[in-house]
């Protein structure tokens, strides 16, 4: 994996941080400026990834209230950033991958803190 801290992570391809973000601010994740100024700041101050074109932001779902709210797909050089917005639950569903090593904890804590969430609950796989 590209820049990992562990020399024995040579061989694998990357790794991936799944995120489950509960009781967020709902004007926060009701907000495409937020949520773009979010993937901005993930992106460029938290994983050190070089984002590759504009954030796709839209807002659809409407025929469900549970589905109803934005996603987030952010392309980075190494893979990608996608996240998915519930308005009606108060949460958020963030996927990150990469090729290139980034530290998991201090992702976690970014989001969850961006987000104002109350509770987090996170799965972080190394992809061999």
């Amino acid at each position: 994996m590209h820049n990992s801290p562990n020399k024995n992570e040579d061989n694998f391809y990357g790794q991936e941080l799944i995120l489950n973000l509960y009781d967020c601010d709902l004007t926060i994740i009701s907000s495409e400026k937020e949520i773009k100024r979010f993937v901005i700041q993930l992106c460029d101050d938290v994983i050190h990834m070089k984002r590759y074109g504009e954030p796709l932001i839209p807002h659809f779902g409407h025929e469900n209230p549970i589905t109803s709210g934005y996603s987030l797909v952010q392309l980075i050089e190494t893979s990608s950033v996608t996240a998915h917005f519930s308005e009606y639950k108060k949460s958020v569903y963030i996927n990150i991958f990469s090729c290139a090593w980034f530290d998991p904890e201090k992702t976690a804590k970014f989001c969850k803190d961006f987000f104002k969430a109350g509770h987090v609950t996170s799965r972080f796989m190394k992809r061999p």
